[in-house]
Order: structure tokens, then sequence, then C-alpha cells
């Protein structure tokens, strides 16, 4: 997440992120895709969407991955669980879509950020026509093969994309805001076998951590 993004106004900047978590037990750039993700899981055995409980498997066994979006205040804002093998950018529009910030006066939660910040996981043309179509600023940097892709296409290829490079300074928020969520060790290293489960014991874990630094 990649990881990242950014909130302008309100509680702060929010940034998305993963951060992967190895589960306990013995080992054994198109459309976006968010139905390769999991959705928290039903304890009445309702289908999520994605990945089995949220799990995946690598070559060091069973992993589990939360992709998280976060202020510029450390804090979570936004969770969403895969398995360890998918995708950072399939995360983006489950994150994007829980986004609710509550205004310091009367009104509906902000759901639509001034910029958004993300590493060059999310540097997609899907990504970028969404954050375009909702009039949100991005600073995402591109990656080398999409540099030379584009350059090899001459005029065709079109001009590069806008990219803030102070503004992308700040991206750092969400790396720590997993370094606070990592102290947690149940959600550092997965325990639960059910993905709803695990992903309460996020949910707890983040509500520390607004208590510990609240607005």
């Amino acid at each position: 997440m990649d990881r990242g993004g950014r909130w302008h106004g309100g509680a702060g900047a929010p940034a998305c992120g993963r951060g992967a978590a190895r589960a306990a037990g013995r080992c054994g750039p198109g459309a976006l895709a968010p139905a390769a993700l999991s959705a928290p899981a039903h304890p009445q055995g309702e289908a999520g969407l994605g990945d089995r409980e949220a799990l995946g498997r690598s070559r060091g066994g069973l992993t589990s991955k939360i992709h998280l979006l976060a202020d510029s205040a450390c804090r979570p804002l936004a969770r969403v669980t895969s398995a360890g093998q998918r995708h950072d950018s399939l995360a983006f529009l489950p994150l994007m879509g829980q986004l609710k910030i509550a205004r310091r006066c009367l009104g509906r939660p902000r759901t639509r950020p001034g910029r958004v910040l993300c590493d060059k996981a999310y540097s997609s043309a899907a990504i970028r026509g969404h954050l375009r179509r909702r009039k949100i600023k991005a600073a995402i940097p591109e990656p080398a093969d999409q540099v030379r892709n584009r350059l090899r296409r001459g005029s065709r290829g079109g001009r590069p994309p806008a990219f803030d490079a102070t503004a992308y300074k700040q991206r750092n928020t969400v790396e720590r805001a997993f370094c606070q969520l990592h102290q947690y060790r149940a959600v550092a290293t997965r325990y639960d076998k059910r993905d709803y489960v695990w992903h309460g014991t996020a949910d707890v874990a983040s509500i520390r951590i607004w208590l510990r630094h609240p607005p």
C-alpha cells in the first residue's frame, strides 16, 4: 500500500497501505477487482468476498494481509483483510468505500479526501481514473516500466501524470500506523482461524490507538 493515501482537512490525512501477518499453524494493472478481497466473514457462514477466511498460501505457509487507510496522525481509518498473496491495489476501492470522517460541525461524514498518497503499487489507469472522477488529487509515483512504456509510445503515450513530490513525503504516516498496530501481537501474528475474529482484533487495536491519540 502500497501503501498510502492522505486526507487534507477533518481529522487529518488518511493513508492507505498494507501489512502482512503470518497465520499461526502448520505450513503447508487492469480494472479494479475488489471481489478478490475478503470482507469480514460472518459467523453465520455467509459467503464473504474473495478468499475463504482471508488465508493465502506462500512459501512460508499460511499468510494474511491487512490493507489500511490512516490519517496524518497515524490513526487507522478503514481496514480490509485479504489473503497474503493478493495485490495491494485490489484493496483501494473497498478502503475508499469505507472511509467516513466525522465533521467538526453538523453534517454527514466526509467520504472524499482532498488528496490521496499512494506508492507505486497503486499506479494504474483504473485507480487514477477513479480519483479523477471523484475530483481527488493523487500523489502516486510512476513505476519505471510504466514510464518506459509511455515514452516508447511517443505522443500516443500521453502526458505523464501529475506528481507532488513534496506532498508524497507524508506517505510515511501509513507505515507508522502499521508500526502501532504491530505492537499488538494478535494483529501482527494472526492466531485466529476465522476472518471476522481477526478483523475484530484489529478493530480493538485501532480503537486503543484512537484512545491514546484523540483528535
